[in-house]
């Protein structure tokens, strides 16, 4: 049956059916939204609209609506498929799945969805089935065989799920993935040695184990009673991540005696798994929409699966969706491997969204919780240094140090940090001690370099240092406008004022939107006689939305030209560039 060609409505109807829905879709978070109507164009438009804002549970509002009045349109029937999976509304996409799947038998996401379905209804004959008959490239010819390797187990066949792993296994790029999903197959058949065995050689040929990695490998040793080995693994793992905070629980098992449940207890869990594991490389591969699809589908398959609701987080956080992350890391247990994770996270993402009294509740009970632990009382720092609330970030600070047993390399930020908020109340010596012991840990560190060498300046002490301090941090991140701004901005303060404006050109470039980088062209050029060019700059700084102060004194330059240097002190201090990285 073809659907009826309709004349389109007038271009005056288009319009405003698009401004009505725009501006029921842009109305204020206190209005309550009034969700679709009943014109399909003005559906269609806002659930475009909504996609574009990355508001992809609204946007699967209107196009699902649109694709009732409209199912038989391939394209619309695609693209609300997707927004549905994405947004975890599984039950909804399964029925458009299933028509994009009689149109299109090869299509490999409409097939995936399909295959998690019949795990979770256990229906195993049926998704072997399917995975035999998909393409062998792309997306399913890399996820493909592992599924098709636990629907295999889920019938017991574990020889012929082992083989269908083993005979992948010589594609370098795919290969920790298959040996990963062979150790836990071999695990949960019972071949625990064999498991074991496969994992510690995955580690050795990767280097170190990732997280996921030496999380199975700990469980299956401390399920088998081997809590030396799993003691050493872990103790391992800490050394080359010692900020880590994911093996407190495993620790507190560990000391109890108590064993842990299997991470992996079923072929369901397993093709989970699988999903993440895909998903996971993905979002690193910058794929992160596929990702998001991904990993909707492995807590279709597992409920309680905290560590791809971190994955989730972490992908929703990208697109600044900070209330929908924290809404993954809400199901997580506080008493769980990722509890701590999940608590901080969500403090983090208050804080960005400016609940930062929220953020700093969260942060300072978990800083209770765990007394010996730096991260959480270092986070509430963080928070009070960036609202400006320096004085009150001091002794936050002390506190985090003094929790820090062992001072390795990774603990430069620290004392960076509490030199900034003690430069900012004019501490200076204190200040001073704190970059130097962050350059002792962590010698060419540009932040600091940057930050100390400004410092050295504005107080007119130790230039020659300074400047090659400003000079080396350009040298080690050399895209970075803020650094060089400094740089030229050094520049113009010792009177060298073509390198200033060489300098504050190249940071124009990189930060052509910073009203602060603009300002300091500006006062470049004045000095070496280009003043028009140089209003031009103070004018295109205030276009750029400047701090009241800063605004005050651009205003003042296009009305009076600059001061001679030494009268402008203040300015110095106001227009000084960003130091902090």
């Amino acid at each position: 049956m073809t659907t009826p060609i309709r004349r389109p409505p007038p271009l005056m109807t288009l319009c405003l059916t698009a401004v009505m829905l725009f501006a029921t879709y842009s109305a204020s978070a206190d209005t309550p939204p009034l969700g679709p109507g009943t014109s399909v164009v003005g559906n269609y438009l806002a659930g475009r609209h909504a996609q574009s804002e990355r508001d992809l549970s609204v946007a699967a509002d209107y196009l699902k609506a649109v694709l009732d009045r409209s199912p038989d349109a391939p394209d619309l029937q695609r693209r609300t498929f997707v927004l549905l999976v994405m947004e975890g509304r599984i039950a909804e996409a399964l029925p458009i799945a299933r028509a994009l799947n009689e149109a299109r038998p090869d299509g490999t996401v409409t097939n995936l969805i399909l295959v998690a379905d019949e795990f979770k209804k256990k229906d195993f004959a049926a998704a072997s089935k399917r995975l035999q008959g998909l393409p062998d490239t792309g997306l399913s010819g890399l996820a493909g065989p592992i599924l098709l390797a636990w629907s295999l187990t889920a019938e017991k066949k574990f020889d012929e799920a082992i083989n269908t792993l083993a005979s992948r296994t010589t594609e370098k790029a795919t290969k920790a993935l298959y040996e990963l999903h062979k150790a836990m197959i071999q695990n949960f058949s019972g071949r625990t040695d064999e498991a074991i065995a496969t994992l510690v050689q995955l580690t050795k040929d990767e280097g170190a184990p990732s997280f996921r990695q030496m999380q199975l490998l700990g469980n299956i040793y401390e399920r088998a009673g081997s809590t030396a080995a799993a003691q050493h693994l872990y103790d391992e793992y800490q050394k080359t991540n010692p900020g880590t905070n994911l093996l407190y629980v495993a620790r507190q098992r560990l000391a109890s005696g108590t064993k842990p449940e299997p991470l992996i207890s079923s072929a369901t869990d397993g093709a989970a798994e699988v999903f993440f594991g895909v998903a996971n490389s993905l979002r690193v591969q910058r794929a992160r929409e596929t990702a998001l699809l991904l990993g909707q589908l492995a807590i279709y398959l597992k409920d309680e699966y905290p560590i791809m609701q971190i994955l989730i987080g972490e992908i929703l956080e990208m697109d600044e969706r900070y209330e929908d992350a924290n809404g993954y890391y809400q199901l997580i247990d506080p008493a769980s491997t990722f509890g701590q994770m999940a608590q901080m996270r969500i403090a983090n993402n208050l804080h960005d969204m400016d609940r930062t009294e929220e953020a700093i509740a969260i942060a300072t009970k978990l800083a209770a919780e765990h007394p010996n632990d730096p991260s959480p009382i270092r986070a509430v720092g963080d928070y009070l240094r960036a609202t400006e609330r320096y004085k009150e970030a001091i002794p936050v600070y002390d506190e985090a140090i003094r929790r820090v047993t062992e001072l390795k390399p990774v603990h430069w930020r620290l004392f960076y940090t509490r030199g900034i908020v003690l430069e900012r109340e004019k501490l200076y010596l204190r200040s001073e001690e704190d970059f130097l012991k962050a350059l002792e840990l962590q010698p060419d560190q540009p932040f600091v370099l940057n930050y100390l060498g400004y410092s050295w300046v504005e107080q007119r002490r130790h230039l020659d240092r300074a400047l090659e301090m400003i000079q080396k941090a350009v040298r080690l991140r050399p895209n970075d406008g803020y650094i060089i701004d400094s740089l030229g901005w050094v520049y113009f303060q010792l009177g060298q004022y073509d390198d200033a404006v060489a300098e504050l050109e190249r940071a124009i470039e990189y930060r052509p939107e910073d009203p602060v980088i603009n300002d300091h062209l500006g006062d470049a050029y004045w000095q070496v006689g280009r003043k028009k060019e140089a209003r031009f700059q103070w004018q295109h700084s205030l276009s750029l939305k400047p701090e009241p102060d800063v605004e005050k004194l651009v205003r003042e330059k296009l009305k009076n030209g600059l001061q001679p240097l030494s009268k402008s002190i203040e300015q110095i201090e106001l227009l000084a560039p960003k130091k902090d990285g």
